[in-house]
């Protein structure tokens, strides 16, 4: 039971630590990509850099690689986006590995209990006689199948907690690849009305 209560105790404590992590982490991600193109249509760039650099975090790590690279073309500036988005990945995900693990454990734990407690209670039996014999079995088998009932409490809890960070991991790296590419697609909208003027300049200077 000791190696089932540590399971228990470390996989409440990721569980908590990442469900807040990640709510901070989404939090107000929409409105940020909403300022920072805001920002950049007026040609705000150095103030856009200044709010990602204020607000910190994955997703405004990648906006603020997305906005000193507007100028690429789009296929290098995807590829660039999924680089760093990968990068950003495994912070995310820091300590669902452990959660996995304890979900395949726990009820193995909980199984070895239930065998090791089985052997006691028949050791028990094999030097009883008498009317304490049934007893001794009866106890030691509801002590044993504990150790089952809470290993499998443990792995369900913390499998439909892995199960549900591990789908907050993926919307947090889908917001940060869709911001980056609508900011982006300002550095390309703006590369884009800049080409009729530069044109008109050069066939103003006769180029």
């Amino acid at each position: 039971m000791w190696p089932l209560l540590i399971c228990a105790i470390v996989s409440i404590t990721v569980m908590i630590e990442r469900f807040f992590a990640l709510r901070s982490v989404l939090a107000g991600s929409q409105s940020l990509v909403r300022e920072v193109r805001q920002a950049l249509a007026r040609g705000h760039e150095r103030g856009a850099r200044q709010m990602l650099d204020i607000r910190g975090g994955p997703i405004a790590r990648l906006l603020l690689v997305a906005v000193k690279n507007r100028g690429l073309d789009r296929q290098d500036a995807e590829s660039l986006i999924t680089e760093v988005a990968i990068e950003e990945t495994p912070g995310l995900s820091r300590g669902l590995g452990a959660l996995d693990t304890i979900v395949t454990v726990a009820p193995l734990l909980g199984l070895l209990g239930t065998v090791t407690g089985m052997i006691r209670a028949f050791q028990v039996v094999s030097i009883s006689s008498g009317q304490t014999a049934p007893a001794a079995i009866t106890g030691g088998v509801a002590e044993a199948l504990i150790a089952t009932a809470t290993g499998l409490a443990i792995a369900i809890v913390t499998l439909v907690g892995y199960n549900y960070l591990t789908s907050q991991v993926k919307s947090v790296v889908s917001q940060m690849e869709i911001g980056a590419t609508k900011i982006i697609n300002v550095g390309l909208a703006v590369q884009s009305d800049d080409e009729p003027k530069r044109e008109a300049t050069y066939a103003s200077a006769g180029v």
